[in-house]
């Protein structure tokens, strides 16, 4: 079973800028990312940028993201 990689708040946001998403807004240590499709509805996911980000944090993250992006394409970024 792959393992769930150690990533920052900054590596998480530099991931989601490769698949389109752009910095909209931050508040406090947590950042909103978002992303426009051609039929105009908005993708929005919130990172806390934090230094180590927790595993279940992580986890979570990667759940909500799989509403936008597939698990083939997301799963290399964030398991070895």
């Amino acid at each position: 079973m792959s393992k769930l990689k150690t990533l920052s708040g900054r590596e998480i946001i530099k991931i989601f800028l490769l698949f389109g998403f752009n910095v909209a807004a931050q508040k406090g240590s947590h950042i909103k990312l978002l992303r426009i499709q051609k039929d105009r509805t908005r993708q929005t996911l919130t990172i806390p940028n934090h230094f180590e980000i927790d595993k279940g944090t992580l986890k979570a993250i990667y759940r909500q993201a799989l509403r936008y992006i597939s698990d083939e394409e997301l799963k290399p970024h964030f398991y070895n």
